[in-house]
């Protein structure tokens, strides 16, 4: 249990260069007597990277909508290869920079993230009907070591986090980069899960929704647009599994981490 843990998704759009006050949250937060865990998306780079080899990306969409990454062999190589080599030590580069002692990690290390690999998927296809399809490397989170992190939290260090997971047969699996974010707020007992993300916060009616109860959020997911909802299950998820609340922000002001930390964006909680 770490209820001054404050995780944070930073997504890929936020990512081409680093959000300098981002950094300096990450210090002021700290300096507060706060821990700070960072996951980090990146599915875009992950994407260029892959088609630059001649891997076509393939995307699926659920029957609720939720556009999905379909993720086989060889694509969970790569988009390992992306996520927890290039991308996390760009992350860990730019905080050991500015003074910030980091280590990036997958959810192979140490076992950190263990995932069920999904055997089937059901998913729409061209003509709306739904269909079933093998699951490929995607996995469902079912562990967290939190002494890992625990370990590395009490030592000062901010743990970089690609949501990459190891599976029953020790297969590299896919994660969702939220959900990842919102099992190991849940797994910590934080005191925040915050998603960071392009927009001020979840927008319906054209405003801003300032705070939420678990069920109103469920409820709204019919009118979430694509992305959104993602975040907004994933937000719902860490509050059940345990953090104090989720915040969803923009991280494309200035000092984003702060202001999420006070409240500022949607915040979703029991």
């Amino acid at each position: 249990m770490n209820e001054k843990a404050v995780v944070c998704k930073i997504g890929g759009s936020i990512l081409s260069g680093v959000n300098p006050s981002i950094v300096e949250d990450i210090r002021f937060l700290r300096d507060s007597g706060k821990n700070v865990v960072l996951v980090h998306g990146g599915g875009d780079q992950v994407t260029e990277v892959a088609e630059k080899m001649g891997k076509k990306q393939e995307f699926i969409t659920s029957p609720e909508g939720i556009k999905s990454r379909y993720t086989d062999k060889e694509t969970a190589e790569i988009f390992t290869m992306v996520m927890s080599g290039l991308l996390a030590k760009q992350i860990v580069q730019v905080l050991e920079r500015s003074g910030i002692d980091s280590l990036s990690l997958s959810g192979v290390d140490g076992m950190l993230l263990r995932a069920q690999r999904k055997k089937k998927l059901i998913v729409v296809d061209e003509r709306g009907r739904k269909v079933a399809i093998e699951g490929g490397f995607t996995g469902k989170i079912n562990r967290v070591n939190t002494q890992l992190l625990e370990l590395l939290l009490s030592n000062g260090i901010v743990p970089v986090i690609s949501p990459v997971a190891v599976g029953e047969e020790f297969e590299l699996l896919n994660v969702d980069g939220d959900r990842a974010c919102s099992h190991i707020a849940g797994a910590l007992k934080a005191e925040s899960a915050i998603f960071l993300t392009d927009t001020e916060g979840l927008i319906l009616d054209d405003m801003v929704v300032q705070k939420m109860k678990i069920e109103e959020a469920r409820k709204s997911l019919p009118r979430i647009g694509s992305g959104m909802d993602k975040k907004v299950i994933a937000a719902i998820e860490a509050v059940e599994m345990g953090a104090a609340r989720s915040v969803i922000a923009s991280g494309l002001k200035e000092h984003p981490l702060q202001a999420a930390d006070t409240g500022r964006g949607t915040v979703i909680s029991n």
